[in-house]
């Protein structure tokens, strides 16, 4: 007896992520899985009393989503205590800390979030002070790219508004991610508004030993409250590298809903502050790097941790730092075809040397590349800054995604989230227009990539990336169903109008987890 789908999703325009061009037919779904997938309309002996049709004209159906490098973490900071976004000036915030701190127990801090930077500039700790001496009072400003702060904050966090990045406060995350009925809260609507994205998997950067996440990851995943795949790594901020805790972790979590997915790690900072590590000099400054990188220690802990089986990913936003990680890659474990053994990636890749794009493609390092990044530029800035920097015969090989797929390069994509929040539609208007958010004449349009490149990356590329490709990442009989429909044709809608197209649904393991109302 044949077996009957439960569902069957009809669509003009199926796009599997097995080949380029879609299909008008039919996905047939049995429980958490693809039964049949095919053109045209499903076979009759598929078709049972309870088969249920959902016919979505000619919208887009893709697989779900995978966010290889996002921070929960540095997102939920945005919304923890009291929320100041009606202040006005300094004297509102203090009132309105002063009445919320009569309902929380004395010894939490003084924790908000959202008030604006850009008309209240709070001056030193005094204030502050006066009102609160011996205990912390935190306060995000909107972005969460400065804070206003008491001395006792300061003390017991270690680091100031000067300084108010994710890395420097990772003293804060004991207290942030300690605070149950804030956090799970939080990560459950952070999950919703992923998925309401298509994104059915994430791959969080966790601070060193995730300061107590773990926990709550495991608790989540054990009352079947995930509605995402969450991968995890540790990146040793305020401890060092730590192998144990890889192990633990990967011993730890072998469910379907979490994974420990490795190591990650910074190299060099940003090219706009003369910090990217670069080949050549940079125009304006006698220097190739501002900043000093400790390549030594990197190596070594890579090589510790692809020793034992986990891949690492390093952050290289310069040519020169992107061309040192693969030497370190170069050096780590290889198979008979000298293809890496474990699956190190790069995030970011800014600026690269087209030769070092075609080393990756040959040791099969993974691309984690931010298709939205010009989504926070203008056109007018941001050539302005290239042209001072490193002038423009070098900036033709900024974001060079072309020469990464033609190098067979496995691309993957991210957000560095909170920097920037997934949107399909608008990474294709970025990296296939080569767009800024004004419109405008493309930039650097030989470095972009196609439509279906663009979407495989975000899904046979991510499943790939976190060792989920046998069970994600394409329309195939037999994956589980992760499934996003949008609410047009993103083939046949103009690149020029197609921020405008929205994810309608999300069906994660056969069950819709999204829906737009």
């Amino acid at each position: 007896m044949s077996e009957y789908a439960d569902l069957i999703l009809l669509s003009n325009c199926i796009f599997t992520a097995t080949e380029e061009i879609p299909f008008s037919g039919y996905i047939a779904i049995k429980n958490d899985r693809i039964l049949s997938i095919g053109k045209g309309l499903a076979p009759t002996e598929l078709i049972g009393t309870n088969t249920k049709y959902l016919d979505y004209g000619n919208k887009t159906i893709t697989p779900g989503f995978s966010d290889v490098h996002c921070f929960f973490t540095g997102y939920s900071v945005g919304f923890v205590g009291i929320d100041l976004s009606a202040a006005t000036s300094q004297e509102d915030i203090l009132n309105s800390i002063k009445e919320y701190a009569k309902g929380i127990p004395a010894d939490k801090p003084i924790l908000g979030h959202g008030w604006n930077s850009d008309t209240i500039q709070p001056n030193g700790t005094d204030l502050l002070d006066e009102a609160f001496s011996t205990r912390p009072v935190l306060l995000f400003a909107k972005g969460c790219e400065t804070c206003w702060m008491n001395q006792a904050a300061i003390n017991r966090y270690q680091f100031t508004p000067e300084t108010c990045y994710p890395e420097s406060y990772v003293r804060f995350l004991p207290d942030l991610l300690g605070d149950k009925d804030f956090i799970i809260p939080e990560f459950k609507r952070y999950i919703k508004m992923m998925n309401s994205k298509g994104i059915t998997s994430i791959k969080e950067m966790g601070f060193d030993d995730f300061y107590g996440f773990t926990d709550i990851l495991a608790e989540l995943e054990s009352e079947n409250a995930l509605t995402i795949r969450v991968n995890f790594m540790s990146q040793p901020v305020a401890e060092p590298f730590n192998l144990s805790y890889g192990k633990e972790m990967r011993e730890k979590f072998k469910g379907e809903f979490v994974r420990f997915s490795g190591y990650n790690q910074m190299t060099d900072g940003s090219i706009s502050e003369l910090c990217g590590d670069l080949k050549k000099p940079y125009s304006c400054a006698d220097t190739t790097c501002a900043q000093d990188i400790d390549w030594d220690l990197l190596a070594n802990d890579t090589f510790k941790a692809d020793a034992e089986g986990f891949r690492f990913s390093l952050h290289a936003q310069g040519d020169a730092a992107i061309s040192k990680v693969l030497d370190i890659y170069d050096s780590c474990q290889k198979d008979e075809n000298g293809k890496l053994i474990n699956r190190h990636s790069i995030t970011d890749l800014e600026f690269s040397d087209p030769t070092d794009l075609e080393r990756m493609g040959k040791l099969g390092v993974i691309a984690e590349i931010y298709p939205q990044i010009q989504s926070i530029a203008n056109r007018k800035d941001k050539l302005a800054m290239i042209e001072e920097k490193i002038g423009m015969d070098r900036g033709q090989y900024y974001w060079n995604r072309r020469k990464m797929a033609d190098s067979n390069v496995l691309l993957s994509c991210g957000t560095d989230l909170p920097l920037l929040i997934d949107d399909i539609p608008e990474s294709i208007y970025h990296a296939v227009g080569g767009y800024f958010p004004e419109g405008g004449e493309p930039f650097n349009k030989q470095n972009m990539l196609t439509i279906p490149e663009l979407l495989t990356a975000w899904s046979a590329g991510g499943a790939y990336n976190l060792y989920q490709e046998k069970e994600l990442g394409t329309l195939e009989k037999g994956k589980k169903a992760d499934i996003v429909v949008f609410d047009g044709n993103l083939f046949e809608t103009a690149i020029e109008e197609i921020r405008s197209r929205k994810v309608e649904v999300t069906f994660l393991n056969g069950r819709i987890v999204y829906s737009h109302e």
